[in-house]
């Protein structure tokens, strides 16, 4: 981490930390920065260590608080490392953005039998979502508040045909399927569960020509920030419902 931990009183008025994984470029950082712009401290999740330090000293000056932590979803032990830090350092989490991904694989084909991509989003996307989360969930239910986001994909609903994206598509598809579920057993708990797609954004991941990655984040923070009561088991674009 990049500081030393620090446990804050019990007379420390309540705000809100946010953690956002895969933060250090892309839609993760402008999630991070818009956030922050928000008020809120924000944990600013990286595989490296050094890029995701680099990402928040160009947030130095952001009204929030903005913090690198290094964070592979893949590693349980970095979780856990991460879930104690948080617990000593804060003693709560409000805001959880699953936005940790990758294997956009545009020409890969289903009938393909190299499942070597297929793995890894599912490991990143689907398994690395649910591990985080059930990380976080106690320093969420111990305040009987929580706002969950999964970025998810409008390739995922269920009505996409379109034969591009395999792997990505199946792992954000599984997604949304973990996204209703966990959503199920919260309600009633003041943690809301929501997938969003932030559309396709100019970013490395989504190459160029998308919209501009402020607009797709856009979204992700309305969703992180929604006030009680607030909706939960469904999906998202730029604050409207969409179909699964």
């Amino acid at each position: 981490m990049s500081r030393p931990a620090r446990r804050v009183p019990a007379s420390t008025p309540v705000y809100r930390v946010a953690l956002v994984s895969g933060a250090n470029r892309g839609l993760g950082f402008e999630v991070a920065s818009q956030l922050s712009e928000r008020g809120m401290t924000v944990l600013l999740g990286a595989r490296d260590l050094d890029k995701g330090l680099h990402a928040a000293r160009k947030l130095a000056s952001a009204p929030g608080e903005v913090i690198a932590v290094q964070l592979d979803v893949t590693r349980q032990e970095q979780v856990d490392t991460l879930a104690r830090w948080i617990e000593v350092t804060y003693g709560r989490l409000d805001v959880l953005v699953n936005n940790a991904g990758g294997y956009y694989d545009h020409d890969a084909l289903a009938s393909d039998g190299d499942l070597t991509r297929a793995l890894g989003a599912m490991q990143t996307h689907l398994y690395g979502s649910w591990r985080l989360t059930s990380a976080m969930l106690p320093l969420m239910r111990r305040h009987g508040y929580g706002r969950i986001v999964n970025v998810s994909s409008g390739c995922a609903a269920s009505a996409s045909n379109d034969r591009h994206c395999v792997a990505y598509r199946t792992s954000k598809s599984a997604l949304n399927a973990y996204t209703r579920t966990l959503a199920a057993e919260l309600e009633g708990s003041g943690i809301t569960v929501n997938a969003v797609c932030p559309g396709w954004v100019a970013t490395d991941l989504g190459g160029a020509g998308g919209r501009p990655v402020s607009v797709g984040a856009a979204g992700v923070v309305w969703a992180a920030s929604l006030p009680a009561p607030a909706p939960t088991g469904r999906f998202f674009r730029d604050g409207k419902q969409i179909a699964w």
